[in-house]
């Protein structure tokens, strides 16, 4: 290979060589940190809605495709209600759920277990009754209490729900039995289906005014919506209850649904996650729960939701710093993925780099040192021949052709073009030891072709006088 690239891959494999170490310490401590954070979330999210065709679910599906943008499967997951909600996350089966305030009871260690992202909205308790049912039991198209409920057939929805345990709280508070109201607990939809057939006088359940459920019989004639007259005495009473009002015409306007303002009392709505669920992945339900439920709706004017008011457990830091603070800079600009990588990372990889900042004043010794051994070496060697010379342990003859192979592998050494110098050095050093061992020899040759230095000055004499004799004749 030509000489200029072989001196520029030399160069390169010593500082590869010599940085290699703290190279390798840098990448196993990265990796470390990630196994440690593990900064990405992961690609599948299990999140419990509700029953077919409720609020929940439409909710649900928004969500779904929200976060699709980012490369999150969001599996959503049918439930009964809130308290099946619950218990889904209790158990591990979902990672995020929607659950009203006030329809289930908490355990002891669900604050422990269990964060909140927010509030996202209100549910109004929507009881319709028949009007025919009104009139056949008080001889009056309208009801205007829970008391009124005596003797009807009535359906509380199922178990997991929530709504069964509201409804006797709210009746124990009319000191209405429960044995009094004959209870049903069916689903939504077949009980819709009975209502609508006559063999229900009325219908309870908690729902956004999103559901499409609660849209079609607010337009069914023949169907009442009740008043409750005491809404702001139930909040009180209830401190998990809001009073709210249903403006008159807000279902639809040219048709003045409904006729008049109605009270209604609702719960709030809020999304759960358990506590392992990765903080990536929170970060982004929060987010888009900005998103979806900040718009002005039939209970609320805008950004009035999400906050964290009346929230029964503890709120995720995630949800609380996307309601109250400005989306990070990073991910304006950047891929979801790629900015929750650095935000994550960024404090190791400020701690990585102050250590090894001072390690890496190592490398440049260690390249000097490998770089100069490679010349180096050799000068031990040439100080064993200079040293056998001098303690008569070698002939000089012998000790030319171990020089001889020495300078031979001298001149195959490459070093850097900035460490020649010293390449240069070792063989003029080589040089003058072979000029030692030169006059050495000739030293040795003169002694054996001579006896010694006297005889031949006295041959010389010799020869003089005879030349000087033969000029005087």
């Amino acid at each position: 290979m030509p000489q200029a690239f072989r001196n520029t891959f030399l160069t390169l494999r010593d500082l590869i060589v010599s940085a290699g170490p703290l190279a390798f310490l840098a990448v196993g401590l990265l990796v470390l940190a990630y196994w440690w954070l593990n900064p990405n979330p992961p690609k599948t999210v299990t999140l419990a809605t509700g029953p077919a065709q409720s609020a929940y679910e439409e909710f649900g599906k928004r969500y779904q495709k929200a976060l699709a943008v980012d490369g999150i499967d969001v599996v959503l997951l049918p439930s009964e209600g809130s308290s099946h909600n619950l218990q889904l996350l209790r158990d591990g089966q979902a990672d995020v759920a929607f659950v009203q305030g006030g329809t289930a009871e908490l355990q002891p260690d669900d604050p422990d277990n269990l964060v909140s992202l927010g509030s996202l909205f209100v549910e109004p308790l929507w009881l319709f009754y028949r009007t025919d049912a009104a009139e056949r039991m008080h001889n009056a198209p309208r009801l205007d209490s829970l008391r009124q409920l005596r003797g009807w057939r009535v359906n509380v929805g199922s178990e997991g729900s929530g709504v069964p345990t509201l409804i006797e709280r709210l009746l124990q508070a009319n000191k209405v039995e429960p044995v009094s109201v004959k209870l049903s607990r069916l689903e939504q939809t077949p009980a819709t289906v009975e209502f609508l057939a006559g063999r229900l006088d009325a219908l309870v359940f908690a729902s956004a005014p999103e559901s499409l459920m609660v849209q079609m019989l607010l337009q069914t004639p023949g169907v009442q919506l009740l008043d409750f007259a005491q809404h702001e005495a139930y909040a009180r009473r209830f401190p998990f209850l809001t009073p709210v009002t249903l403006p008159r015409g807000v279902v639809d306007l040219a048709a003045n649904v409904p006729q008049r303002d109605v009270r209604l009392v609702a719960t709030t709505t809020s999304l759960l996650a358990r506590d392992g669920t990765h903080p990536a992945l929170l970060t982004l339900f929060a987010q888009n729960a900005q998103k979806l439920h900040s718009g002005a709706g039939w209970f609320n004017r805008a950004r009035e939701f999400p906050n964290t008011r009346g929230s029964e457990l503890p709120i995720a830091k995630e949800g609380d710093r996307a309601m109250n603070e400005p989306v990070p800079m990073l991910q304006r600009y950047l891929p979801f993925w790629l900015a929750n990588l650095i935000e994550r990372m960024w404090l190791v990889l400020g701690i990585l780099l102050a250590i090894m900042l001072p390690l890496s004043r190592i490398v440049p010794p260690l390249y000097q040192f490998r770089v100069r051994s490679r010349v180096f070496r050799w000068y031990g060697r040439l100080r064993e021949i200079e040293n056998d010379l001098e303690m008569g342990k070698s002939d000089p003859a012998s000790l030319l052709r171990t020089l001889d192979s020495l300078e031979a592998q001298a001149e195959k050494v490459s070093v850097p073009l900035s460490y020649a110098d010293e390449l240069y050095a070792l063989r003029n050093h080589i040089h003058l030891v072979r000029k030692k061992l030169l006059r050495a020899s000739g030293g040795a040759g003169g002694s054996a072709d001579h006896s010694t230095p006297g005889e031949g000055m006295t041959e010389n004499s010799m020869k003089g006088t005879g030349s000087a004799a033969g000029t005087g004749h």
